[in-house]
């Protein structure tokens, strides 16, 4: 089988089929991937952008913000970019992998623009940056396309590990700005917040063009499109995304409001909350494949429960440190409480095309086309995708309004907000067993441990 062109689309892609797989499809996956990873990277940075320029926006330079509007200039990008996640997974399947990854990046100059201007203009109202911040939302939108369209590229065999780079690298992105933050701090000093939103005004015209030259359109992301209110009427894309809630909803939600937290509850100043923010979204971005590659090993399910565990275990360290006032203790917590995340957001994912393949295999068990099963299944696991994306990234806007409702009166502690964290990783532990764990009639095999038949991966 080769993979033909019509107006820029590839088409007859089946990367189930092994000899194309092998011949063909590894190569031109594995590009795409790299692109992918590239363009959802720099939207990640532009979205959490804001993370880092609130720590420079102090009355000392013009800016006299108080934590509770500096927390809300952090959840402003988040609520955007929750919001866009769902057009963005759709346009994929409208306007082509390719053709959507050079728009979707490209459009980032704008926010990126505005925020290197208006930063550096002492007095600058809120309500600019607010609209500034609402602006650079559109980084988290890239997330949702860029996930569904490597879902077409890759055998499902495949999947936890190419979805896992592919969010692991995009991932990275909250990371890298942050540092570059405590680069651009230590070096020019606290005074040139403009100087972090430039550096990435010419790497985002460089990502354009590559993926406008490098990248390809796919018809399997077309026919894989169109399943969003089939998604939606799915009880099991309703249980993902709680779940994805609890994992990535942390992730981006801490990412965000770490270097805040650190201001507020500890007087840190805007080095010393750079020197420790980065730490925790780096290896928490570097443990997402490793936790697609475990669910590919012994099942999604298991490897998120025990996840959930470890993260409410991880939240009573931050209890106790904020109580003692352990500044190592707190940072040492919160940068586990980042890497249990990262292998969750991967297990959790894995989940999806797994549940979908499952139901397809039982399908064709009862007689339905394979063909037809496992089409439908894949796009029923892009819409599902996009939805859980967008709901989990909803997540991290309940985590920074519960810092900010915790942090926003004089003397305010975390404890609340913490103890509601808590509360929250137990009911999904319980939602994991109950569903995609307990012994019953009618669970999907997939997100157990796969099962192995003669020599191939079944899940």
């Amino acid at each position: 089988m080769s993979a033909g062109r019509r107006k820029g689309w590839v088409e007859d892609w089946d990367p189930e089929d092994e000899t194309f797989w092998e011949s063909r499809g590894r190569r031109v996956a594995r590009r795409n991937l790299v692109l992918s990873i590239a363009s959802e990277h720099i939207g990640f940075s532009v979205w959490s952008l804001w993370s880092v320029l609130v720590l420079f926006l102090s009355p000392e330079i013009g800016f006299p913000f108080t934590p509770g509007e500096k927390f809300l200039l952090v959840v402003t990008p988040t609520l955007v970019g929750a919001v866009l996640r769902l057009p963005y997974s759709h346009a994929v399947a409208r306007f082509g992998g390719r053709n959507w990854t050079v728009f979707a990046t490209a459009v980032l100059l704008v926010p990126t623009s505005l925020a290197a201007y208006f930063v550096q203009r002492p007095g600058t109202p809120l309500w600019v940056f607010l609209l500034i911040g609402a602006l650079g939302g559109v980084g988290g939108g890239n997330f949702a396309s860029s996930m569904t369209n490597i879902t077409a590229f890759y055998p499902q065999r495949y999947q936890g590990w190419a979805l896992g780079m592919n969010a692991g690298g995009g991932n990275l992105g909250v990371a890298v700005v942050q540092l570059l933050g405590l680069l651009v701090i230590a070096t020019a000093g606290d005074h040139h917040p403009a100087y972090v939103a430039a550096v990435y005004l010419p790497l985002i015209v460089l990502v354009s063009l590559f993926a406008a030259l490098r990248m390809d359109n796919v018809t399997a992301v077309r026919r894989a499109g169109g399943g969003l209110k089939e998604a939606a009427r799915h009880p099991h894309t309703w249980w993902i995304s709680v779940l994805y809630i609890g994992t990535f909803g942390s992730f981006i939600g801490y990412g965000f409001a770490f270097g805040l937290v650190l201001q507020t509850q500890f007087g840190s100043t805007p080095l010393q909350a750079a020197s420790y923010t980065f730490l925790g979204p780096l290896l928490g971005s570097l443990a997402r494949p490793f936790g697609g590659r475990l669910a590919d090993r012994f099942g999604g399910a298991p490897v998120t429960a025990v996840t959930f565990v470890a993260m409410a275990a991880g939240t009573g360290v931050l209890l106790v440190a904020s109580r003692l006032g352990s500044f190592p203790l707190f940072v040492a917590g919160f940068t586990v409480l980042f890497v249990l995340t990262g292998l969750g957001n991967g297990s959790t994912y894995k989940m999806i095309p797994a549940v979908f393949a499952d139901r397809a295999g039982k399908k064709v068990t009862e007689g339905a086309d394979a063909a037809d099963a496992f089409a439908r299944a894949r796009r029923l696991s892009g819409a599902v995708i996009g939805i859980a994306g967008a709901v989990g990234a909803l997540g991290g806007v309940a985590v920074n309004l519960a810092f900010r409702a915790a942090y926003g009166t004089q003397g305010g502690s975390g404890t609340p907000a913490f103890l509601a964290f808590i509360g929250f990783y137990v009911v999904c532990v319980v939602l994991t067993w109950a569903v995609y764990m307990r012994p019953a009639r009618g669970r999907p095999d997939g997100v157990r441990r796969p099962v192995r038949t003669s020599g191939v991966t079944r899940v």
